[in-house]
């Protein structure tokens, strides 16, 4: 199965490209690498949900964002390099959750972008990842998930 048919077996599609927010492209390939501009949760061409993790929001809403970022993050890498077919590993994630000072599940929120890539290439989804706590991230959303895949 592929993975574009994984995502469609749990209901998902690929949204269109984020378009970037400033001097930035949402991905770029070098050599077997694609690295991922950081990708927040738009919908739609606006932010699904804005706040602090701990100030309003909770995990689980959380970690609906970071599943976001994560197609977001997708849909920018099957635009580098046509198919995600082509993508043999995700190598490493890492999520920027905005939160309070408080507020200390930032790997939880992460897994709902780390679930979601293991969903879709299984064994190959699996990765290396840092989960960061942050003040504010851009457009007041809550998370942001940037990402580097090993492709052929």
């Amino acid at each position: 199965m592929t993975p574009e048919e994984r995502l469609a077996e749990l209901g998902l599609t690929l949204p269109p490209v984020v378009p970037p927010v400033a001097a930035y492209v949402p991905a770029l390939r070098t050599g077997d690498l694609v690295y991922t501009s950081g990708q927040v949760p738009i919908v739609d061409g606006k932010p699904a949900r804005t706040g602090k993790l701990g100030a309003g929001l909770g995990v689980e809403e959380g970690q609906e964002m970071a599943r976001i970022c994560a197609l977001n993050a997708l849909a920018a890498v099957k635009a580098e390099i046509g198919d995600l077919a082509k993508v043999r590993r995700v190598v490493k994630v890492v999520a920027f959750v905005a939160s309070t000072p408080d507020f200390t599940d930032q790997p939880k929120v992460a897994n709902g972008a780390s679930e979601l890539f293991q969903e879709v290439f299984g064994e190959a989804g699996r990765h290396a990842r840092s989960a960061v706590g942050v003040a504010a991230l851009p457009l007041d959303v809550p998370v942001e998930v940037e990402i580097i895949v090993e492709v052929s």
